[in-house]
């Protein structure tokens, strides 16, 4: 029996995806849980799995198209009943059956009638094709079964209700380049026009141009609509990537939907410069990854979040929405274009648990292999551009959180110190942030709170205590040690730290859920805390 694949449904903010690339072909054996499809969305780029094992008979979403999540996409033959080619043996059934729908593309209105914002297209497109084909009558046991109806309209020509038949890309291109589709030569399934012929049809021919109105005594004359100029002799154009559109379609909604504010100040960070240039390589030995300024400064912004709970929020329309986990996202330059991946519960993380998870989101995202829900929930997000040489910055929110942090390159300038000129390490810290949810006073308190939880980071800052060595009574909080502890600094064990102890005695969940790799003992071996 021939099974339907449906684009399966990934998260509430997912509503469509656009077929990167198909991973089989029509006549490949496929088994259950396979790669069968590359799908792009806003979010990240997945591989769907086969729900089913058998032969892919039919591909309904061509590449490059868009299609809500839930609209069919592919056809498997599983083995298991008759196939659709078995349906006209059976006029029995069939007449008794409700009738089938003439065109394949009708299963695909059909069901993405109830899917997302992107469901209106579809029921457009049906109203549209309903006025434009004559109703037939129904099938009775007594008139001409439907089968060989629906063998007749595989085979017919799709260019005479080609627009009934395009996917949103096929038609934003022919309303974008004034294109009449249907004399362009379909090659998908039954003649269907996709994306690729209306881009070969682009190179081939020149772009149309409408001819004028002709004025009227009682109209004035519609203006002509402006028309792309063709490439000259010297440039050149480059076709959008899935992914390329899909951070072109994530900046406009934001910059558009969002009011930006923006503001910046300079941080002081010599005494964390002189920690972490004492513990990098020694970091980098025991722990097998770089130990940057990015995880520093995510530990004050998450800190920095809980005291100022507006920046780690989202707008609602009426209302405001405060988010309870701080989910912090970090902008990643991956081969294929920009991702944001998320490090879920920030805030319960030390240190040197954000190192690791920074290098682990940041080596995956590079490598094409992000999970859905690596991408997903997050809540503020933070840009490390002085790695790239920035200085300064005005970066776009990342829709719909509230704001943006970016961490700006270190450099060494003069800087005024009671009364006198002396040489420090700093950074700039430029802050972006919908003006809908806060003022300047409350996004400059988040500033300033980021600020001074940098500058107070020196020698005695701990890198692997639960919680970054929250002492209630500490702001930033300091690493307490029993009296009497072997001195270790970073490395000491969580049984010569009060907070540690203590947190585990009232069994604080944030120590043991980040545990694994946060208290490395004496000899730098990695062990639990004992309770």
């Amino acid at each position: 029996m021939a099974q339907l694949i449906e684009l399966p449904h990934v998260g509430e903010s997912v509503v469509e995806g656009t077929i990167g690339k198909w991973l089989k072909q029509p006549g490949d054996r496929v088994e259950r849980y396979d790669p069968l499809v590359e799908v792009v969305t806003d979010k990240v780029t997945m591989e769907v799995p086969s729900p089913v094992s058998g032969e892919l008979v039919r591909i309904i979403a061509q590449e490059g198209e868009t299609v809500p999540m839930g609209a069919p996409i592919a056809e498997v033959e599983d083995g298991s009943g008759p196939t659709t080619a078995d349906t006209p043996a059976q006029p029995a059934i069939a007449a008794s059956a409700p009738p089938a729908s003439p065109a394949p593309t009708s299963y695909l209105i059909m069901d993405a009638r109830p899917v997302g914002p992107t469901g209106g297209s579809a029921v457009e497109a049906q109203s549209q094709e309903e006025d434009a084909v004559p109703a037939e009558p129904v099938p009775s046991a007594s008139t001409q079964p439907a089968p060989p109806v629906i063998v007749a309209a595989d085979r017919e020509p799709a260019v005479e209700r080609a627009p009934n038949r395009l996917s949103p890309a096929v038609r934003r291109l022919a309303r974008e380049h004034n294109l009449d589709v249907s004399r362009i030569a379909g090659t998908g399934m039954g003649g269907r026009v996709t994306r690729n012929d209306v881009l070969r049809h682009l190179e081939t021919q020149p772009a149309s141009i409408s001819p004028p109105a002709i004025p009227t005594p009682s109209a004035p004359a519609p203006a002509a609509t402006p028309q792309p100029l063709p490439a000259g002799a010297d440039e050149e154009r480059i076709p959008l990537t899935p992914v390329r559109r899909m951070i072109a379609d994530a900046m406009v909604r934001s910059t558009t939907q969002i009011p930006h504010a923006w503001s910046m100040v300079e941080v002081d960070i010599t005494k964390l410069v002189s920690l972490r240039n004492r513990e990098r390589e020694k970091f980098q030995q025991r722990e097998g990854v770089n130990l940057t300024y990015l995880p520093f400064a995510l530990k004050a912004v998450a800190s920095a979040l809980k005291d100022n709970p507006t920046l780690n929020a989202s707008w609602g329309d009426d209302h405001i929405v405060l988010k309870k986990r701080i989910n912090l996202g970090i902008a990643v330059a991956a081969p294929a274009g920009l991702v944001v991946p998320v490090i879920h519960d920030a805030d319960r993380l030390s240190i040197a648990g954000l190192a690791h998870a920074v290098a682990d989101r940041s080596a995956r995202a590079r490598a094409g292999s992000l999970r859905l829900e690596d991408v997903q929930g997050g809540t503020f997000t933070v840009n490390n551009t002085g790695a790239l040489g920035s200085v300064l910055g005005g970066p776009i929110i990342n829709h719909p959180q509230a704001g943006i942090l970016t961490t700006e390159a270190v450099q060494q300038r003069p800087v005024v110190i009671n009364d006198a000129i002396a040489i420090r390490w700093m950074m700039n810290l430029c802050l972006s942030f919908d003006h809908r949810i806060n003022d300047g006073a409350e996004s400059g308190a988040f500033l300033q709170a980021v600020k001074d939880r940098l500058e107070a980071m020196d020698d005695d800052t701990p890198i692997y205590c639960p919680g970054g060595g929250c002492a209630p009574d500490g702001n930033p909080p300091r690493h307490q040690r029993r009296p009497g502890a072997v001195p270790g600094g970073v490395g000491l064990a969580s049984r010569d730290c009060r907070t540690c102890q203590r947190r585990l005695s009232a069994g604080n969940p944030s120590v043991t859920a980040t545990s694994s790799y946060l208290h490395p003992g004496p000899a730098g071996s990695r062990q639990r805390p004992v309770a």
